[in-house]
Order: C-alpha cells, then sequence, then structure tokens
C-alpha cells in the first residue's frame, strides 16, 4: 500500500505508466471495446467507469504539450460531430488534471482499433456508456531543480 495514490492505480498499471516515455499512448476504453483482440498489453479496471479510470491515470500521467491533439476520442458512428456525455466527461477531467484546455482529436472507430494496435498498452473499463474509448498521449514533465 502506498499513500497518496489512487486505488485504481493498480500495480501493473503503475508499472506501464512508469515504463512509457514522451509520445507512447495508452489507451483507456469502455467494456465493449476489443482490447485483447487489438493489444497483447492490457489491464483490466472492471470495477470501474472510464472517467474515474482517466483521471486517476491522467493525476500521474502528463499529456504531451509538443503535439497538437494530445487526447483522442472515438467518433460516434454515423455522427462524426457528436460528442456523448462520456466523452464530455472525460475530456473535463482531462482537462482539470492538466489544468489547461486540451485539444481533443476526433478518430474514426476503425482507425481508432488501428492505433490502439499500437498503443503502449489498453486499460479496459466496466465503462458501460458507449464510445467511452480515448487515446492518451504522454508528455515529459517539467525540468526538475531539487532545493538545497
Amino acid at each position: 500500500m502506498l499513500k497518496g495514490l489512487d486505488p485504481l492505480l493498480t500495480p501493473d498499471l503503475l508499472y506501464t505508466l512508469a515504463r512509457m516515455g514522451h509520445g507512447d499512448t495508452i489507451a483507456i476504453v469502455d467494456r465493449n471495446f476489443p482490447a485483447h483482440s487489438v493489444n497483447d498489453q492490457v489491464i483490466r479496471l472492471d470495477g470501474t467507469d472510464v472517467v474515474s479510470a482517466g483521471r486517476a491515470v491522467l493525476g500521474l500521467l502528463p499529456l504531451d504539450t509538443f503535439i497538437p491533439e494530445p487526447l483522442a476520442r472515438m467518433e460516434v458512428v454515423g455522427d462524426a460531430t457528436a460528442e456523448p456525455p462520456v466523452q464530455t466527461d472525460f475530456i473535463a477531467a482531462a482537462e482539470e488534471a492538466a489544468g489547461r484546455p486540451v485539444a481533443v482529436e476526433t478518430v474514426e472507430r476503425h482507425a481508432f482499433y488501428a492505433r490502439a494496435r499500437s498503443a503502449f498498452a489498453v486499460v479496459i473499463t466496466g465503462e458501460d456508456r458507449p464510445y467511452g474509448c480515448f487515446l492518451l498521449t504522454k508528455g515529459v514533465l517539467p525540468e526538475f531543480s531539487p532545493q538545497r
């Protein structure tokens, strides 16, 4: 047990986040996503929703500031402009964690699957709302200056 960590941050998830480098992508997805079909590195968080999982991850993972859209969401089939409430909620949580507005890319469903194949890992949640599927690109931490 560690102090100050969200209990959703399992040992496997912490290890995965620590191994990721700048520019690596992690997918956080709903329960309907074919996680095991698209990626060998799957972390299961069946008992939580995608927004809570996103908050936990984004509490540690800085979003990339070197690319225009460090967050991507799955496009709603048949309505490219729709933003379901699950996506609005996740984006708000991402902006809160980042402390700034975050540009969001919309990715067509099959293109999203392809990008999840090359993601560092996929975190599958118990989210039951459809289109709760996101890609987060890891950024860099600010320069560290130890206090003497």
